[in-house]
């Protein structure tokens, strides 16, 4: 009792002391649950008025950690703000400070608070798979969860990794990389036979056993027995020559040639194993970070990020939560290498050894191959991050200059992109994309169904995507003012499209709150000649060479190419589906097998129910609903 009463009387004091009544309010809002916190390890999040959470932390003990943002004469100006925008506070307590640290990088990744340090690209990584489900295992790229049974290789940083690893192994150990239903309606070899990149299991050109021994050697090869491999092809290459089959020496030659070129490429450095080495540099208050994955001492590879914190942030502290956030969705290598000190480094290092079951070792390295390997990571790292300010710098210029063009008061944080695609009325799609201050936010990408038959055109279609995109936001409280909440639009199309959008957007009362702009395409629909309408103001053309409208072509494309691919995806779609799918019961089982049986949905159609019903895994009665489908009148 005596600790909260000693902090209570220091609650009171910050509380006077604060001239700004909001940050008054939010030390009251924490001190009040400070005094039933316990003694405990577990996590905290900050939620401002309308929900959203503005920071999630975690504590060895939650009671001394909390009270700590009472004392507002020692914090930065950033958590005053912080503090000042809290009217709620969550907890939850956890056995230990490591298992605090794992949630702690779950509730972050999962709810992306403003006020943490935040990895903003989190995708999964892709793998190379060996699937060993069939007696001819086939090869391919493979992302997600790891249920298949078979061999797994990885991860690699990007899908071009794994298509050129891919590219490789077939070159050199002639596995197929066909589905098994191709596979098992193959008459006669398909063209990865002829260009010398499968030995055509398919149609029995090769045994099982000849064909293990590829698979053994694609394995090998990628455990960094490359020696191995090259000893064992040379072998097999001077028994055929000694047997007089030289067609067969020939394709081993050719084999063990594309080896050696591939092993002068690769960088190997077998000493390191299974390791990640990851490198920090910072910069004008921007970090990169760069992830090199090494598996059986082979480079596959390296990823850049750019994680998202303030700038009075310590390197060290946001090495930490990259890696906590990194790993927490991914397997974790029994070596982690960095280039500095972290705070907290022995609990990350248990933290991430408890997720995985094993010893994880998280090394610094002073000399020999792990400083090697970290100085390189480094050198890469400086590169990136140079590229990356001056392209920043350059982004940065240009957003202004898009301020400027069209009477923005500040730097736009979020441009919206809205564009149409159809063909005569069919499938229409609507396309939202985003651009934010880091370049292209994919994942706020939006697609639109055009769901109402009167919006045969590209007004109407702008009428419905607006109303649907805005009335949501609206409905889930993020209108102005919010993260969500755009500076500008972008209406591709001209003078009609705008006032469409005026319609929509006055009707919700939210049209003084946005800057619209239609881009019209000039004439002939040459770029350089677009035309720009706003509101108020005459239309209005740029200089062909001006760099601001080339910046804001390539938004307009960008949106243009989302839109265009996703209503081509939603006409494969339509293609690929039959009057079989409307059927309630008929399945993808069901389905194939009535069209292998009858070879078409027209003989389908003319079938009788006892047709039907001879088909292996349909009752009579699913027959008759079947008939009674295409002949109800």
């Amino acid at each position: 009792m005596g600790f909260d009463t000693k902090k209570s009387k220091n609650v009171t004091k910050n509380i006077a002391a604060s001239k700004d009544p909001s940050i008054a309010r939010g030390v009251k809002v924490i001190s009040d649950h400070v005094r039933s916190l316990p003694l405990k390890p577990g996590v905290y999040r900050m939620i401002a008025v309308d929900g959203e959470v503005l920071y999630v932390g975690k504590a060895k003990a939650l009671k001394k950690r909390v009270i700590s943002y009472t004392q507002i004469e020692k914090l930065p100006q950033r958590l005053q703000k912080m503090v000042s925008l809290t009217t709620q506070m969550e907890f939850i307590t956890t056995h230990t400070e490591a298992e605090a640290l794992l949630l702690e990088a779950n509730l972050i990744k999962r709810l992306k608070p403003r006020y943490n340090i935040l990895l903003r690209d989190d995708k999964s990584f892709p793998y190379i798979l060996i699937d060993r489900e069939h007696d001819y295992p086939q090869i391919l790229k493979h992302r997600g969860a790891q249920n298949k049974k078979g061999l797994y290789f990885g991860p690699f940083p990007s899908a071009g990794d794994v298509n050129r690893t891919l590219s490789i192994l077939q070159r050199i150990f002639l596995l197929r990389n066909c589905s098994d239903n191709v596979f098992a309606n193959r008459s006669r070899p398909c063209l990865q036979y002829h260009i010398k990149r499968c030995t055509a299991p398919c149609v029995g050109y090769v045994d099982k056993e000849e064909y293990s021994q590829q698979v053994r050697g694609a394995q090998d090869f990628m455990e960094g027995k490359s020696d191995a491999v090259r000893e064992s092809l040379a072998k097999k290459m001077q028994e055929a020559s000694e047997r007089q089959e030289y067609e067969r020496a020939a394709l081993l030659r050719d084999r063990i040639s594309a080896l050696a070129s591939v092993q002068a490429r690769y960088d190997v450095n077998s000493d390191i194993g299974d390791a990640d080495v990851l490198a920090l540099d910072y910069h004008k208050g921007v970090s990169c970070i760069q992830v090199f994955f090494y598996r059986s001492g082979r480079n596959l590879g390296n990823k850049a990020y750019f994680p998202r914190h303030s700038s009075d942030d310590e390197p060290s502290a946001v090495l930490a939560a990259f890696i906590a956030q990194f790993y927490q969705s991914k397997s974790v290598p029994r070596q982690i290498v960095v280039n500095m000190p972290m705070e907290e480094e022995k609990l990350l290092q248990q933290a991430l050894s408890d997720k995985e079951g094993y010893a994880v070792r998280v090394l610094i390295p002073k000399r020999g191959k792990y400083k090697q390997a970290v100085d390189f990571a480094l050198a890469n790292t400086r590169q990136a991050l140079e590229r990356h300010l001056t392209y920043s710098t350059t982004r940065t210029a240009l957003r202004k200059g898009v301020a400027d063009l069209f009477g923005l008061e500040e730097i736009p944080s979020r441009i919206e992109v809205y564009d149409n695609s159809h063909i005569s009325g069919d499938k229409m799609v609507g396309a939202m994309i985003v651009e934010g201050e880091d370049g292209f936010v994919k994942n706020a990408y939006r697609t639109f169904n055009i769901k109402n038959s009167l919006a045969s055109d590209d007004y109407g279609m702008m009428r419905e995507v607006l109303s649907r995109r805005f009335k949501r936001a609206l409905k889930e409280d993020h209108g102005p003012g919010s993260p969500s909440w755009p500076d500008l639009l972008l209406i591709d199309g001209g003078k009609g499209q705008l006032n469409s959008c005026r319609e929509v957007l006055e009707e919700l009362g939210i049209f003084n709150s946005l800057t619209v702009v239609g881009i019209a395409k000039g004439p002939d629909r040459d770029a350089g000649r677009e035309k720009f309408f706003m509101h108020g103001r005459e239309m209005f053309q740029l200089p062909v060479n001006d760099p601001v409208l080339h910046y804001l072509q390539r938004l307009r494309d960008e949106a243009h190419r989302f839109a265009i691919g996703t209503h081509r995806a939603r006409r494969r779609g339509a293609v690929s589906q039959s009057s079989l799918d409307q059927i309630e019961g008929i399945g993808a089982k069901r389905k194939k097998a009535l069209l292998l049986h009858f070879g078409s949905t027209k003989a389908i159609e003319g079938a009788g129910v006892e047709d039907l019903a001879k088909i292996e895994g349909l009752s009579r009665a699913m027959a008759q609903k079947i008939y009674d489908f295409y002949h109800d009148e």
